[in-house]
This record gives C-alpha cells, structure tokens and sequence, in this order.
C-alpha cells in the first residue's frame, strides 16, 4: 500500500482521482492519508481514525462471534443429536480451519473494495451461517449436514484479517499497537458474547431451544452493517499491490511471526472453541455448568489484547512476546498436574491463565509485524514518510498471511483434543504437546529478535529498533 501528502479530502463523486491514480465512482473514498504526520494526524486524521476503528471493533466483534458460533451450538447437542465428543471437537474445527484459509483473500479485499465497501460486505455475509444454522438445528440432522452448515460460519474468521488490515492503514507506527489490541480485543470479545448468551439461554428457555441465540444475531449483523455503510470510510491511497504480497511472503519474519501467532491467537481460538467440550469430557460438567464456565477465559483473554499492545509499545514486543511463552508454559504445566489430580478448581485457573496470557500475546505479536518491516527500512537507508510507507507495504500484506496462519493453530488444537480423547479420554497429551509448542515459540522469539547478538538501536520516537547485519550472511535482527 502507498501512501501520498495528507490534505484530509474525501471524494463522494463519480469519477474522482485519488493520489494513487485510480479512478472510484461514489462512496466515502479519502484520496490522501499520511497519519505520520503529526499536524494532519492531530487536525483531522486522529478523529477520524477512531471513528472507523470503533465501527470496525462492532463488526468484527459480531464476525467472531459467527465464527465461534459452533462452540455454543455443541452444548446444545445432547444425546438425542447422536454424536460422540470427538465428533463434537471436529465440528468446532471445521470453521477454524474455513475462517484461517479466509483470511488471505480477506485481507486483499479491502484495497480491491475499499475497507468501508467491503466491511458493509462481509457483515452481510454473516447472515449465512446464522440462518442455516436456525435451518438445521434439530436432533435427526445428519452428521455430514451438521460439517457442511458449520463450515459456512469460517466466513467470520475472515473479518479478522480485512478489519486489520484496514485499521493498520489508518493509525501511525506509534499508535499501531494500541490500536490494532482495541480492533482485535474488541473483536475477540465476540467469543465470549455468544457463549454468556448461550449460557443465558440454556439456563431460562433450556437446551433445547438453540435458536433463540440465533434469532438475537440477525438484526444485529443488520445493524453493523448499516452503521458501517453510513459512518466508516475508504483510503484511495490503500492499494493491493501482488508485489508486496511476494515480497511478504518471501520474507523470513513474516513466517516467523505466522509461528508465534500460532502459538498466541492459535491458543486463544483453539482454547476458547474446545473449552466447553473438554470441561464436559473431562470433569463431566453439564451442558448449563460447561456454559456457565466457558466464557470467562475468552472474556479476559480478550480484555486484555489492548493491554498487551499498549505494553509492546512500550517496552517493546519481543520482550513481552518472550516473557508471555514462559509464562503460558508454566499455566500449561499447572493445566497438566491439574488433569492428573482431577481438580477442577485448579484446572479453571491454569486454563484461565492461559487465556488472558494468550490475549496479551496477540497484542504483542501485532505490534512486532509492522515494527519489524519499518525497521528493514531503516537500515535500508530510508527515513520519514519513505520509512513507514514501506513498512505499511509489507506489513498489511504479511498481516494477511500470518492471521491465516495463526487461526490453523486453533485447528490443530481442536484435533489435538479430538485425538487426545479418542485415545486416552483425557486431554492431557494434547497439553503436553502445547507445553512443548510454548518452548518452542520462546526459544525462536529470543533467537531471532532477541538474544545477545543482535545490535539495535530505537529509531527515534517510533519505539521499533533499527536492525544490524550479524554475521557472514548478513542475518537481519530487530528490537520490535
């Protein structure tokens, strides 16, 4: 993406010309935006900023909650419905794995329709998997219809990764992490939401009326997108450039953050679709005590997404991303012990551990993505503008692909359990294995960006570090 001089004009007229070029014909187009400068971002370009950041946190929070729509659904399925825990896990993974694969397309989206246009478009597409839902839910519904309806509901993963891609354009470098935590935060929250009002609905009107949850979403889904199409804009100067998309996807960091996304948001999803099945196969709650249970870890997790951006740009995001794996390797071992113990007490508060330590991950991760790729300006010899232009180049196209990426953890985790379960009726291999994929992520996040040898430097007032060449093959290294 490129972007030219701010003056703050917005074209609403057939066949006006933004900077970039381009030819748009109606809607809400701003034709130039430079949010590193500090009189257009003070003047006008902050207030409109938040203005679309808090229309994107309302559509994006109602994606997610399509999304982990199948999470509350299966506590509605008893006995009569006829399907076994592992079929229930895998029911739940199918969307994770839709809505990953969505996010790349996604994220293109917004340059090819504008991030207003598109996010009007993708919270229409919301209505599908709520009223195919509502057509199928009744026990006697084969098993293949049941994977078909849920695999439609992957299109709210799908928001994610357009509604950043489309924030990350309007914030500067040193409002990014706080910004894009509130976007996702918020977003998240959407998991929790549905599952408070599955909880509310099986406690008053009883397991048997799943319909009602959906019946709450359609207006809702209305509603956003109306307020989208009225209030949020398009930036002309955001253009889809396949080059970029190359060049993010020949970079290492992009692939090594897609690693540490999925040790973050790949936990976070994971965990908060599979909670109320293991809670249920584990501890052998009821559908209304793994409901009144299943919210909480989503709900903190999500609350504190902002916090940990907010900590990233201040202390930086390889430090607090560090610090975070340890930390969900020693919640995972509690989680461990728990399971062997068989006390539940002990296991809520290692699980809800691991979901708010999740949550500052995800802030802290996405803070680093656009870090990372100013800093490669840096030390390429360009400064200002030119900087941070190449840094939003790549990072909204690496955004794309390390969302996509990360969402898959959520899919293996879900498997990891089915098969955990399969075999042992317990989930406690498959937490060994998270264990060792958090030793993992750490010891990459410290090699990469942080051990010893790499030699950084803050670039002046934008908390990101301008990297230095280390060695023969000039390996790149980078405080972010």
């Amino acid at each position: 993406m490129t972007a030219e001089a701010a003056t703050g004009t917005r074209s609403d007229s057939p066949g006006g010309t933004p900077a970039g070029g381009r030819t748009r014909r109606g809607g809400r187009w701003i034709e130039r935006w430079d949010p590193e400068d500090e009189g257009f971002w003070r003047e006008t370009g902050e207030r409109t900023a938040r203005r679309n950041l808090a229309l994107s946190v309302l559509c994006e929070h109602i994606g997610f909650s399509v999304w982990s729509l199948w999470s509350v659904m299966v506590l509605f399925m008893g006995p009569e419905y006829g399907i076994d825990p592992a079929g229930k896990f895998f029911l739940v993974a199918v969307p994770t794995l839709v809505g990953g694969v969505l996010r790349v397309p996604y994220t293109f989206a917004v340059a090819v329709f504008g991030g207003r246009n598109w996010t009007v478009v993708s919270a229409l597409l919301l209505l599908l998997p709520v009223a195919a839902a509502a057509a199928v839910m009744h026990p006697g519904t084969s098993y293949g219809t049941f994977l078909l309806v849920a695999t439609v509901a992957g299109v709210g993963g799908g928001n994610f990764a357009s509604s950043m891609t489309n924030i990350n354009a309007f914030f500067p470098l040193r409002k990014k992490g706080y910004a894009l935590g509130l976007n996702a935060g918020g977003g998240n929250i959407g998991v929790p939401v549905i599952q408070l009002l599955g909880l509310l609905v099986i406690g008053t009107a009883g397991a048997g009326h799943p319909r009602i949850v959906l019946a709450v979403y359609v207006p809702l889904i209305v509603l956003a997108a109306v307020l989208a199409a009225l209030f949020m804009d398009n930036l002309a100067p955001v253009t889809n450039d396949t080059g970029a998309a190359l060049d993010a996807a020949r970079q290492p960091h992009t692939w090594v953050m897609s690693l540490l996304y999925i040790g973050t948001f790949g936990s976070f999803i994971g965990y908060s679709f599979a909670f109320g099945l293991v809670l249920q196969g584990q501890f052998a709650r009821t559908p209304l005590q793994a409901a009144s249970l299943t919210f909480i870890g989503p709900l903190l997790g999500s609350l504190v997404r902002p916090v940990g951006g907010r900590l990233a740009d201040r202390f930086g995001g390889a430090r607090i991303t560090l610090g975070n794996f340890a930390a969900m390797a020693l919640a995972t071992g509690v989680v461990i012990q728990a399971s062997a113990v068989r006390s539940l007490p002990v296991f809520l508060c290692g699980f809800i551990a691991l979901f708010v330590l999740s949550g500052l991950g995800n802030g802290s991760t996405y803070k680093m993505i656009p870090g990372i790729f100013q800093a490669q300006a840096v030390r390429r010899g360009l400064e200002g503008e030119a900087a941070a232009a190449h840094g939003r180049r790549l990072s909204g196209a690496a955004m794309g692909l390390i969302g996509a990426v990360g969402a898959l953890g959520g899919l293996a985790i879900n498997l990891a359990f089915r098969q955990s379960f399969l075999t042992t009726g317990s989930g406690t291999p498959a937490f060994v294995s998270f264990l060792a994929a958090y030793a993992v992520c750490g010891a990459v996040t410290w090699a990469v960006y942080l051990r010893p040898g790499a030699r950084g430097r803050r670039a002046a007032g934008e908390g990101v570090a301008e990297p230095a060449t280390d060695g023969p093959r000039g390996r790149v290294h980078a405080e972010v």
